[in-house]
């Protein structure tokens, strides 16, 4: 590579092949530059003024990435901290998955006014145990308190469930519903920059996830 023809970042660029170079490689080119310089045709005192230009501003950029750093370092600790006060707290997140021992409650959002809304209960092999005509229910979040009894009255295992909503206006038109999980939080990890929480001992979900939190 001819140093002595070296003219700034793009030109250090284009000789490196686009290798991206820190400060330090540039200072250090251009010291090299200026050692192997022509004495009867020396540098350019324009061309070496936007040369430290280029350098002031690369090394800035580079102060700038590192306060950066460590200000999102800081943001990253004290959202670990205080994520860990959710634990045994009650969430609620979109999905149609729950715990229940002895009863539960189970959740969900209608787009419109239904006059009648259907909730049925599967358990962990998709057979359906419960299922019940709810009737008229109101735009929005609702909720529903299920006393853990299968069809007939029996008392169901704990253990993980599922429920599905079927909803229709006073046309019978479809309703579109949103179901919604409620679990208590048992557990906390990150993975690659995300944070999770794990509900009710066996499930866990996105951060970002949550619609509400509650005692």
């Amino acid at each position: 590579m001819d140093i002595s023809a070296i003219g700034g970042v793009s030109a250090i660029k284009e000789a490196t092949g686009g290798q991206v170079l820190g400060k330090d490689d540039f200072m250090t080119l251009l010291i090299k530059q200026l050692s192997h310089q022509d004495p009867l045709n020396p540098m350019d005192s324009a061309d070496f003024t936007s040369q430290l230009t280029e350098f002031s501003s690369l090394e800035e950029l580079t102060n700038i990435k590192d306060s950066l750093g460590g200000v999102l370092a800081y943001q990253q600790s004290m959202q670990n901290a205080t994520v860990a006060n959710l634990i045994d707290r009650t969430v609620e997140t979109n999905g149609d998955s729950f715990y229940m021992q002895d009863n539960a409650d189970v959740g969900f959002d209608l787009d419109s006014d239904a006059s009648s809304v259907i909730l049925s209960i599967h358990d962990a092999t998709g057979a359906m145990v419960w299922s019940r005509e709810l009737g008229q229910q109101s735009a929005g979040v609702n909720s529903f308190r299920w006393d853990g009894k299968d069809i007939i009255g029996n008392q169901l295992p704990a253990g993980q469930y599922t429920f599905g909503i079927d909803a229709k206006d006073i046309s019978g038109n479809e309703v579109n519903a949103s179901t919604i999980e409620k679990g208590l939080v048992t557990g906390i990890s990150f993975e690659d920059g995300l944070t999770y929480l794990t509900i009710d001992g066996n499930r866990k979900i996105n951060l970002s996830d949550i619609r509400s939190i509650s005692l």
